[in-house]
């Protein structure tokens, strides 16, 4: 009887799990859709309307456009009658420098202080952390005197060294917590193969860092990307202003023109959206290293 009974019960208890099981599953997709909609609500909104005119922009702010509201001045006065491309590229020469050094200043500040044991390690260690504790923001009036001091006001070098400050101290983290990943029969097999400390770094540790150095780059990227208020105070001059502080231009105190200011952010989205469709693989690559084990 008892036989019996279990083997009855079974498959209602191994029901209730796989109900509970689902249920806990559509729950978790339920909050992540709608934070994917409430995160692309407002993209979707400046794509929406830099497509419509003025009228129709405040008329019907949610509207698709149709035939009668579509009006593509905005991105005619973007690209003809303003200097979008200068902002552009300077743009893209900044992230790629600033991003560039952080991954490899990033990576090996993360290998000499996870591999070697020194004086001034947890130290250097502590130092990193208040990077990310402390918005470097607050030492705007010290970086400006400093800028002066060097005479790299409006120039894109002060954006550069800004950024790659602004930038190590997450990479040094993300980095220094995959490299402890690495097994350490990996380094010394290297190194009695008689293989020098530099050769290690670029030939097998670097290569292995690909998935956290995309996730690095992705979180490094957006903010340099975005960022309005260095440029605003560190390179305010038309020959190096970026795309955030070009957009500016068409925000006027009593006029707004909205077309050129919803266009503009529409070109500056899409060179964002390409690197993240590119690197999307590996950025979840470097999200998920190290959860199973």
């Amino acid at each position: 009887m008892k036989a019996l009974f279990f083997d009855r019960s079974q498959p209602a208890s191994g029901g209730w799990l796989r109900g509970a099981q689902t249920g806990k599953a559509l729950a978790v997709h339920a909050v992540l859709l709608t934070y994917t909609v409430i995160a692309l609500f407002p993209i979707l909104l400046v794509l929406i309307n830099s497509l419509k005119s003025r009228k129709a922009i405040f008329r019907d702010p949610l509207g698709l456009p149709s035939l009668d509201t579509l009006n593509l001045g905005g991105f005619e006065q973007v690209l003809l009658r303003s200097d979008f491309g200068l902002y552009a590229c300077n743009s893209l020469v900044v992230t790629i420098l600033a991003v560039g050094l952080v991954l490899l200043l990033g990576a090996m500040a993360a290998w000499a202080l996870t591999e070697y044991r020194f004086r001034g390690n947890l130290l250097l260690a502590f130092l990193f952390a208040m990077g990310i504790m402390i918005p470097i923001r607050l030492g705007t009036v010290s970086i400006l005197n400093l800028m002066v001091q060097l005479h790299l006001v409006n120039t894109l070098t002060a954006l550069v060294l800004v950024y790659i400050a602004q930038g190590l101290p997450l990479a040094v983290y993300i980095l220094s917590e995959f490299i402890r990943t690495i097994p350490k029969e990996l380094k010394e097999a290297a190194r009695c193969d008689g293989i020098s400390e530099y050769k290690i770094f670029f030939a097998v540790i670097l290569p292995l860092l690909r998935p956290a150095m995309a996730t690095v780059a992705v979180f490094t990227m957006i903010p340099i990307w975005n960022d309005l208020w260095f440029p605003l105070i560190l390179a305010p001059g038309e020959e190096s202003r970026t795309i955030t502080l070009g957009v500016q231009q068409f925000v006027g105190q009593y006029v707004t023109d909205w077309n050129a200011v919803l266009s503009s952010l529409t070109l500056a989205i899409v060179p964002v959206l390409v690197l993240y469709l590119i690197f999307s693989r590996q950025l979840i690559r470097g999200l998920t290293a190290g959860a199973v084990k």
